[in-house]
């Protein structure tokens, strides 16, 4: 019998294209050895899965490519497929470009893709999924796409038109991880409050959230990439009254001034958003609040600028996250706008908000000293457990360090509380992590 072939993914960008490798892995890993990311090994194939979104991500995603070319042409991989955002948006100059790619191929079907690597694709795994996060964690992309037309995105063109996964299946698939050991579920899309409304002629996030909190297992439900308009305030009660949702909001709101946000399309203003915020804060008491900003956008003179920091300063955001702007083509602002703020200005703008935003960080986390937390453990490293609370998403916030206590745990193996929930007391904090001691196991 021949050896089995080995297969390795390597997945750039967001956690959604997260969700789309282990899609594609599901279907092909009962004839693959999948081999882990980041393990240098000789494999059959290299399959990346990678980002378009702004100039950065897209040439870390060309440089992984040229990478795997190099790997094949060293004898380390016979073959080298390539999908996702970027190749669905540059389909017909990358073939030219590096053509020693053996296949290309788009972000939104994958069914070809699967086929490349030999395998049939089967309707009846389309809500499978072989984990890459650790057993206790994953990520659920409940749509595809996007209806927005923000004037910075390329997004809506390289994803198509927003398209909800039916509550059925999203429910079949949550059943399906919390089989395989997953207590924690992140709730992603391109724009999760936007859900249901090409399904059911209504936003359903909330009753999904309530449906997939009924799965036994499921212990925690965070929401990640909420779009402020029209958002649907019935989320917020399942925050507030079902202990399964996690008190976190991911919720990018880009920027405060009107000017701005009405450069950006984003059909909100000012006053809009400061309400939004200030509603969130009162329906549910101890929410942490994760947004993002752009510093840059064309229009964004100094007033506007300081409009942003003093909305920051007020509304105390427990994470945030900024980057400056990108003039990406195809775009309404790359085709109407200037790009007329020099890098320089905006490097100072993102430094001197994210600045402001350090001292904010670290307030926060100090005032949490003293408090007892359930937390769930990530990992054990060198003594330590790298721990997170309700508070707190893996790989984009802070951790909460545990040192192992042998008084407290007795002949616990360590390594046994992966993926488990303890109850900790906070005892130091900086702007990034906390420090924690054992409570309760």
């Amino acid at each position: 019998m021949s050896a089995v072939k080995k297969l390795q993914t390597i997945t750039l960008g967001c956690s959604k294209n997260k969700v789309d490798t282990e899609h594609i892995l599901s279907q092909v890993d009962s004839h693959y050895e999948i081999v882990p990311e980041g393990e240098d090994i000789p494999v059959d194939v290299i399959l990346l899965n990678t980002c378009g979104f702004i100039g950065d991500a897209k040439e870390e995603s060309i440089q992984a490519v040229l990478e795997a070319v190099e790997r094949k042409k060293k004898g380390e991989a016979s073959k080298v497929l390539v999908f996702g955002c970027l190749s669905q948006r540059y389909s017909h100059e990358l073939p030219e470009l590096i053509p020693e790619v053996d296949g290309w191929f788009g972000a939104r079907d994958f069914d070809p893709v699967i086929r490349a690597l030999g395998v049939e694709p089967s309707d009846s795994k389309r809500t499978e999924r072989y984990l890459t996060t650790p057993s206790h964690y994953a990520y659920l992309k409940i749509s595809e796409g996007c209806d927005r037309r923000c004037s910075y995105c390329a997004i809506p063109f390289i994803r198509g038109q927003h398209k909800s996964v039916p509550i059925e299946d999203l429910v079949a698939e949550a059943e399906g991880l919390a089989a395989k050991g997953v207590k924690e579920l992140m709730v992603i899309a391109q724009d999760t409050t936007y859900y249901g409304l090409d399904l059911y002629r209504r936003r359903a996030l909330a009753e999904l959230l309530q449906k997939l909190s009924e799965v036994d297992g499921i212990e925690w439900i965070r929401i990640h990439y909420s779009y402020p308009a029209a958002f649907p305030e019935d989320v917020l009660d399942q925050m507030a009254n079902n202990p399964k949702v996690c008190r976190y909001m991911d919720i990018p709101l880009q920027h405060i001034s009107d000017k701005v946000l009405d450069n950006m399309h984003r059909h909100v203003d000012g006053a809009w958003t400061r309400e939004l915020i200030r509603k969130m804060r009162e329906k549910v008491p101890g929410v942490a609040l994760r947004t993002t900003m752009i510093v840059g956008h064309p229009g964004e003179g100094k007033r506007d600028f300081n409009e942003l920091l003093k909305f920051v300063e007020e509304a105390r955001f427990e994470r945030l996250g900024a980057f400056m702007y990108s003039e990406e083509e195809g775009t309404f602002g790359a085709e109407n706008f200037k790009d007329s703020i020099s890098n320089r200005i905006k490097q100072e703008r993102l430094d001197q908000l994210m600045t402001l935003q350090s001292s904010i960080s670290l307030e926060y986390n100090q005032s949490r000293v003293g408090q007892e937390l359930k937390v769930i453990v990530d990992d054990f490293n060198d003594g330590v457990f790298v721990c997170r609370s309700e508070f707190e998403s893996p790989e984009v916030d802070g951790e909460i360090l545990v040192k192992y206590d042998p008084a407290v745990l007795g002949s616990v193996d360590p390594y046994s509380l992966i993926g488990e929930f303890i109850q900790v007391k906070v005892i130091g904090a900086d702007e990034y992590d906390l420090i924690a001691e054992i409570v309760e196991i």
